[in-house]
């Protein structure tokens, strides 16, 4: 019964964790751009960070906040990339938290939400999956 008050709460396909992150992602919308296209391409290129605790994943984005998301600022990759490899619990964050490029469809739900909505360069809020808490630094988009 939990689970369903949750999905019609968040619109019925169970997206209410990323939904919020699509909030984070409007702001940087306004910031970055003028539609571009985003939700439209086949492939994205992102690095990421993975905590399985919310205390871990808030760490890491204050420090990009204090960094530079609260100047208006884009992270830049190398330092993101350092931020995961110090924070990630992501085999991947041995390589910066590089995920390369990858289609839609490959990765779970509210992760491939965030990654196809977040303008290239930008980095999204942190948000749940099912494997733990994200953020993501949106790279490159293609189709």
């Amino acid at each position: 019964m939990g689970k369903d008050s949750k999905s019609k709460d968040a619109g019925g396909k169970g997206k209410g964790k990323a939904g919020g992150s699509d909030a984070g992602a409007s702001k940087d919308k306004g910031k970055g751009g003028k539609g571009d296209g985003l939700g439209t391409c086949t492939y994205v290129k992102a690095r990421h960070i993975l905590c399985e605790k919310q205390g871990k994943i808030n760490e890491a984005y204050k420090k990009l906040q204090d960094g530079w998301l609260s100047n208006g600022d884009k992270v830049p990759p190398a330092e993101f990339a350092k931020l995961a490899a110090e924070y990630s619990e992501c085999p991947s964050g041995k390589k910066g938290g590089d995920l390369g490029w990858f289609p839609r469809g490959k990765m779970a739900g509210p992760f491939q939400e965030v990654a196809f909505n977040t303008v290239v360069g930008a980095t999204s809020a942190p948000f749940k999956s099912t494997h733990g808490y994200h953020i993501i630094l949106s790279e490159g988009r293609k189709n």
